[in-house]
């Protein structure tokens, strides 16, 4: 199928994706540019994914004050290369990560980071809740594991939704920045700051 040089443009704008990349996945798509989108990103998560054992010293902090400065973010987020840190998709992507801890409040960037101690409190809500229901024992264990997993997506910083495209987890985001730049790209720890909250 022959695609339009409109259309390959559009797709390189809205993933930085070189021009034959672009041709190839609007061919194999038929010219769909949302499912173009969707295999660039298959593509490029894989490359990501080779990239993620590679040392990230490098980078840059992060912050954000929102709008009647009651409520702050501090972010570390590294890279391989001091010339990664200074581009525009690297800078872009540390605010966003920013606003994002501060929208949405996540205790930790993986659930690894996550105290044991928390995670059993969690579990022993949910199992006193499932079983006030009266199900099986077998049913109770999927309800608990399932409203677990529910908590990582809340808590954790890469497992949540992404504030602007909720379709996308936080961890998406990161990925696709690292197959456009391509170096490894770490979120290394965050703060966030609430007037009169105690800080733990």
């Amino acid at each position: 199928m022959n695609v339009s040089p409109q259309l390959v443009k559009e797709l390189r704008e809205r993933t930085g994706v070189g021009m034959m990349d672009c041709k190839n996945a609007l061919r194999k798509t038929n010219g769909d540019i949302d499912k173009a989108i969707q295999l660039l990103r298959e593509q490029g998560l894989s490359k990501a994914a080779k990239r993620s054992g590679r040392e990230a010293k490098e980078g840059s902090i992060f912050t954000y004050i929102h709008p009647g400065a009651k409520l702050g973010v501090i972010l570390e987020l590294n890279c391989e290369t001091d010339f990664v840190a200074r581009t525009e998709d690297f800078q872009e992507l540390g605010k966003n990560l920013a606003m994002q801890v501060a929208a949405a409040s996540p205790l930790v960037v993986v659930r690894e980071e996550l105290s044991e101690e928390i995670v059993e409190a969690e579990r022993e809500i949910y199992r006193k809740q499932a079983e006030s229901s009266n199900k099986p024992a077998q049913v109770i264990d999927k309800i608990i594991e399932g409203k677990l997993e529910k908590f990582y997506h809340e808590n954790c910083l890469l497992e949540q939704p992404y504030i602007r495209n909720d379709k996308e987890k936080v961890e998406d985001l990161v990925k696709a920045t690292i197959a456009k730049l391509g170096e490894n790209i770490v979120v290394r720890r965050f703060t966030r700051f609430q007037l009169g909250e105690d800080v733990s």
